[in-house]
């Protein structure tokens, strides 16, 4: 089959795919949901049918220190479009090394994809490749120059019929479009073909894509301009280099917004629902006196079509109380999040996200922040209570585990019921013991004992009643 004929084929694949999936979600309330033994967050209402005196309230990192400093001579006061992944025991950093003179408005030097790693995802080094030249010396951490350097974004490809030569793939920005690379071990690079494989759009971004396990297809995210906003725009491929036509994503009721970035991903502990990290941009604004006007911050977003998402118009990370997070083109979500352990003690482990700070400034640097396990969004009941009830769903596991957090106060019960409403014996609010606390997997239990195997298969609902609490997640676990 021809290209040609391969994207009109691909593409159509896609729409019907994106459509199959959208009335699905349209459908809605009368659907049973079936959840298996998947972990399920509540960063939306797809479960919630019903909530009263609840609500879901997003939730906001914590800023923690500054683990990289863009300090050498081929980095500079424009490094960015950072991307970091776990790979085995190893994180991996990538990121542009650039430098722009706000004097003479020209950039310093050439831009190069320079690259760090950590043991811990807190404690960075820049190691000496000995692959790329600067003044006339090897010693740096240049891993790629050339065409793609202004955007390199990297990830380790997970589909299981890739190549060794091609276990790292990239995509990268050059005269015409996107480009392919691949890596044997993500530090030697090379083109995967001499042309563009994405044409239509505006690549002036953290363009990404990654292997979509769920799914079974690469699926990749690039910024276009829509009616002059920034946008997203999605595609879809099956070897990485025949892609279908771009989509717009559809945000819903969200407003219009530049969207600088995306830093879309699928959530490793549920893949089957994907979250983004926009970098929200606002170009006449100006906070700190700076040649350049523009102000951003980061926002967050879901979805599990990776097509229709849910934006919420509040901040993620706000710039906060440093002036230099109020210069133009700083909070940038980094492409990725890391698995940390906790500095608080017996504590268990966190999410760590990584922004920028300082950019046009000597001290451009990246500060990490951290989050609970699936803390992105909660159903949040304060004091005087609330409570809400599922959607009709099926399940396969033996217990009902919940990512939870309360006061000393607090409380969360849970009630099971059948398909009509009705309260399960032996699972009956009454029955249920109080969740009080904070843990990432506590068990649900019932006077009669915890195990809900019995119900496995049967359409149920759930109801949950809570007080100065948030709930994350919850799982049937097998």
């Amino acid at each position: 089959m021809n290209r040609r004929n391969f994207l009109k084929s691909t593409s159509a694949a896609l729409a019907v795919a994106f459509t199959t999936e959208r009335n699905a979600v349209e459908k809605g309330a009368s659907e049973v949901r079936n959840i298996g033994s998947r972990l399920e967050l509540f960063v939306d209402d797809w479960l919630i049918a019903k909530m009263n005196g609840v609500m879901l309230q997003l939730n906001h990192p914590t800023p923690q220190e500054v683990v990289v400093t863009f300090d050498q001579p081929w980095e500079g006061n424009t490094c960015g479009y950072v991307t970091v992944f776990q790979d085995g025991e190893l994180f991996r950093m990538y990121y542009r090394g650039s430098h722009h003179d706000l004097q003479t408005g020209k950039a310093a030097h050439p831009e190069f994809t320079c690259y760090a790693e950590s043991a811990d995802g807190i404690h960075w080094v820049k190691p000496e490749l000995n692959l790329f030249e600067f003044n006339g010396s090897k010693r740096n951490n240049i891993v790629w120059q050339g065409i793609g350097a202004h955007n390199f974004t990297p990830f380790k490809d997970t589909n299981p019929n890739c190549s060794p030569d091609a276990r790292y793939k990239a995509l990268g920005s050059g005269e015409g479009g996107l480009y392919a690379f691949q890596s044997p071990d993500g530090i030697h690079w090379k083109l995967m073909q001499p042309t563009p494989v994405i044409t239509k759009g505006a690549f002036d971004s953290q363009n990404l894509a990654f292997w979509d396990e769920v799914r079974g297809r690469y699926v990749e995210f690039h910024r276009g301009f829509r009616e002059g906003v920034r946008d997203i725009m999605v595609c879809t491929s099956d070897d990485f280099i025949h892609w279908t036509e771009p989509q717009w994503l559809d945000y819903g009721d969200a407003p219009k917004e530049h969207l600088y970035t995306n830093a879309i991903m699928p959530y490793f502990r549920a893949p089957h629902i994907f979250i983004g990290f926009p970098k929200r941009f606002l170009p006449e604004r100006r906070k700190t006196p700076h040649p350049y006007p523009g102000l951003s911050d980061g926002v967050f977003m879901t979805s599990r079509d990776g097509l229709h998402w849910h934006r919420w118009t509040e901040a993620f990370i706000r710039p906060g109380p440093m002036p230099e997070r109020w210069i133009n083109r700083n909070n940038m979500t980094a492409w990725g999040i890391l698995v940390t352990k906790s500095k608080l003690p017996n504590a268990p482990n966190e999410l760590s996200l990584y922004s920028n700070e300082a950019y046009y400034t000597d001290g451009n640097r990246l500060r990490r922040f951290t989050l609970r396990m699936d803390g992105f969004v909660s159903v949040h009941a304060p004091y005087a209570g609330g409570e809400f009830i599922t959607h009709p769903l099926t399940f396969d596991g033996r217990e009902l585990v919940l990512n939870y957090a309360t006061s000393a106060a607090g409380s969360v019960r849970v009630e099971i019921l059948d398909a009509d409403g009705k309260p399960i014996p032996n699972f009956t609010l009454d029955n249920c013991f109080e969740l009080y606390g904070d843990e990432i997997e506590g068990v649900v239990r019932w006077k009669a004992g915890s195990d809900v195997s019995a119900l496995r298969g049967q359409v149920v609902r759930l109801r949950f009643v809570m007080k100065d609490a948030d709930l994350y997640a919850l799982q049937f676990r097998p």
